[in-house]
């Protein structure tokens, strides 16, 4: 099982230094990969009619595909996914080319998961139909899947034509991996039929068993394996001690789970440093085996 930890912008400096010095420190403990969540613009929860979502324009986010490019180049064993790019808010071709670009330039150390969103903020902002964003989202996946893997491609669908054109240059993984976030049945659908991987967010993997059932059901109903479906779920640092998390983490692996992801955020931390540490004592408590 492969462990990572989420990249905790919320709480972390905007400073490249920073950042850089996280990537590294997680590198060299032993983790395999890194993880960043999306979100292009944060909402005034003083606005006209309010606001509830969770985070607000005061919440930092960098932008993953752009992260990413700047880490690649800081790191040499440490994968990226993001967790989750909200892709039916964003230009499917533009998009496809971004990753395809990050993906040489990583040389293959990417994964993208993908969801719909919930922020209709945002939506809004880039002049994109929030009510059809499920649909929307199966096609962009047909579209992506072509692009990243021929030269030249022709398609025609409700949202996307293209006319025997293709990117260049292809990215290294052919097709580069899409994992689906969320809980909804359409999302475990679509995990079964056309995902590499599923990122649950439920805090126990019990709490989650009626989901990893149907996902069971969908993926032998879709003519596939669930060895050819990965899952990561989270741990949080912040719920319990190094008992816990060791108990935790061989729980998810008991279900199945191919990857962990480490959070430290909502523990306290107020300085990068802080969480460096906090992953260190993780690493220590999962006994990751650092890296020469």
């Amino acid at each position: 099982m492969k462990i990572g930890v989420v990249f905790p912008q919320t709480e972390f400096p905007s400073d490249p230094l920073a950042i850089r010095d996280f990537a590294q420190a997680a590198e060299d403990l032993g983790y395999t990969h890194l993880l960043a969540y999306d979100h292009l613009l944060g909402a005034n929860p003083d606005r006209e009619g309010g606001w509830s979502g969770p985070y607000t324009y005061t919440d930092p986010f960098q932008e993953p595909l752009t992260l990413f490019s700047y880490l690649a180049g800081l790191t040499e064993r440490l994968s990226f996914i993001s967790g989750i790019i909200i892709l039916p808010q964003r230009e499917t071709v533009l998009f496809a080319k971004q990753a395809a670009t990050l993906d040489v330039l990583c040389q293959g150390r990417l994964r993208l998961g993908i969801a719909l969103g919930w922020n209709k903020v945002e939506y809004i902002a880039q002049n994109k139909d929030f009510h059809n964003r499920g649909a929307r989202i199966e096609e962009q996946v047909q579209v992506l899947h072509k692009l990243w893997t021929e030269e030249l491609v022709t398609f025609k669908g409700r949202w996307h034509t293209i006319l025997d054109a293709g990117l260049n240059p292809l990215p290294v993984q052919r097709p580069i991996p899409l994992w689906f976030g969320g809980h909804a049945d359409p999302v475990l659908r679509r995990v079964a039929q056309m995902g590499d991987g599923w990122l649950p967010n439920y805090h126990t993997p019990e709490a989650g068993a009626e989901d990893f059932e149907r996902l069971h059901t969908y993926v032998a109903q879709a003519g596939r394996s669930m060895a050819e479906i990965g899952i990561e779920p989270r741990l949080r640092y912040k719920e319990g001690n190094p008992d816990t998390w060791h108990r935790l983490a061989q729980g998810w692996q008991a279900v199945g789970s191919t990857h962990l992801t480490v959070i430290t955020m909502a523990a306290g931390f107020s300085t990068a440093q802080e969480h460096i540490q906090a992953i260190q004592r993780y690493a220590e408590a999962l006994e990751i085996t650092k890296q020469s």
